[in-house]
């Protein structure tokens, strides 16, 4: 019974998952030149090279430039860091902001540049 399952399962076709496995581990390189011509003049080429595979497969073949590409790596970084320079600021300004508010409402002064109401008119009385 063994051996009659196993001749069923080498002998069925491969499925998705086996062609996928093998191109990604293999490659598949397609190739293409498209011709808009209109009265024998050539009016758009187009040159279509495509290459599928895994990513060790390309990096086998020399094939790493996404580590390199600066819109996929550094600004990715970039915006990171300043995002935590930003969250890292703006809590500090929350801490000054709330230390000078407490210690207007300990001297029971405004904040600066405010005014207080009634204050306007008393200046505008002078």
């Amino acid at each position: 019974m063994s051996s009659e399952r196993s001749s069923l399962i080498t002998a069925r076709p491969p499925g998705l998952v086996d062609v996928l496995d093998r191109i990604l581990d293999k490659g598949l390189v397609i190739a293409g030149d498209i011709k808009v011509s209109l009265a024998n003049v050539e009016l758009l080429t187009l040159q279509i090279r495509l290459l599928v595979c895994s990513i060790d497969k390309a990096e086998q073949i020399g094939l790493n430039w996404w580590r390199y590409d600066t819109n996929l790596t550094t600004r990715a970084e970039r915006a990171e860091a300043e995002n935590v320079e930003l969250r890292e600021r703006l809590n500090e300004l929350e801490r000054e902001i709330r230390k000078i508010s407490a210690g207007s409402a300990a001297t029971g002064r405004d904040l600066p540049g405010r005014r207080v109401k009634g204050e306007a008119k008393a200046k505008r009385r002078k």
